[in-house]
């Protein structure tokens, strides 16, 4: 590898983040209730990690479970994702993770533009939606402009990484020719396994997130800094 693979770790507590710091997790994605595949943490939370490390945190804006954003008056609606980050932005928050579809399996562009207002040029992660976006480089060419965006975070596959390596390696190999919408860096997570890291390193993906893997106990248990410390030892290795 012609550089350091960013390795990062989801942190439901403090507890977590300084395991994950232990292990040599380079930054974290901060949300609670992984039963709904992560939602936005209290603004409590995140102070909390924040006076625990000194790594990099991205915390997630989504209030309710799915890809789409609800009904207004409905809870998780827009007007509550936008009072939602500007609380994280008060409490000093700096980089995030968001990203909605409309009806249609395209962006929600409305939505998106209404944070990124509040996110006030922060760095950002546009999530999973990606993989269930009817048509993923539309969607990339659709956001390239926006500002602070730098990454996605991609299975490559709804289902996981296992059926998502084929348009893993093919965004790879996009990326590398610089075709448009293809400049933000690659993340790959979601059903990640040590044993397809040296595929995707070989195909110049630099980019690596775990949340179970990090918790060999399961979900109800702790971050790991042994398990996450593998991982860090794989990727550098």
């Amino acid at each position: 590898m012609s550089k350091r693979a960013v390795l990062e770790v989801i942190a439901l507590d403090a507890a977590d983040a300084v395991a994950a710091r232990r292990g040599g997790a380079d930054r974290l994605e901060l949300v609670t209730d992984m039963a709904a595949d992560g939602l936005t943490p209290p603004r409590e939370t995140f102070a909390e990690i924040r006076a625990a490390v000194d790594i990099p945190l991205r915390v997630m804006l989504r209030l309710a479970d799915g890809f789409t954003v609800a009904e207004p008056g409905a809870p998780g609606d827009a007007d509550a994702l936008v009072e939602a980050a500007r609380g994280l932005r008060a409490e000093g928050a700096d980089e995030f993770v968001l990203g909605f579809l409309d009806e249609d399996g395209m962006p929600d562009l409305v939505t998106v533009e209404r944070l990124l207002a509040e996110l006030d040029g922060c760095r950002w992660t546009f999530h999973r939606a990606i993989d269930r976006a009817v048509d993923r480089d539309a969607l990339r060419k659709q956001l390239a402009d926006l500002p602070g965006l730098d990454t996605y975070l991609t299975a490559g596959s709804a289902t996981g990484v296992d059926d998502g390596l084929p348009t893993l390696l093919a965004e790879a190999r996009a990326a590398g020719r610089g075709e448009p919408g293809y400049g933000p860096h690659m993340l790959v997570g979601g059903g990640l396994r040590l044993d397809h890291v040296e595929v995707l390193v070989d195909a110049g993906v630099d980019g690596f997130h775990i949340g179970g893997a990090a918790r060999p106990g399961g979900w109800e248990a702790p971050v790991s800094s042994e398990a996450v410390r593998e991982w860090r030892t794989r990727l550098d290795g």
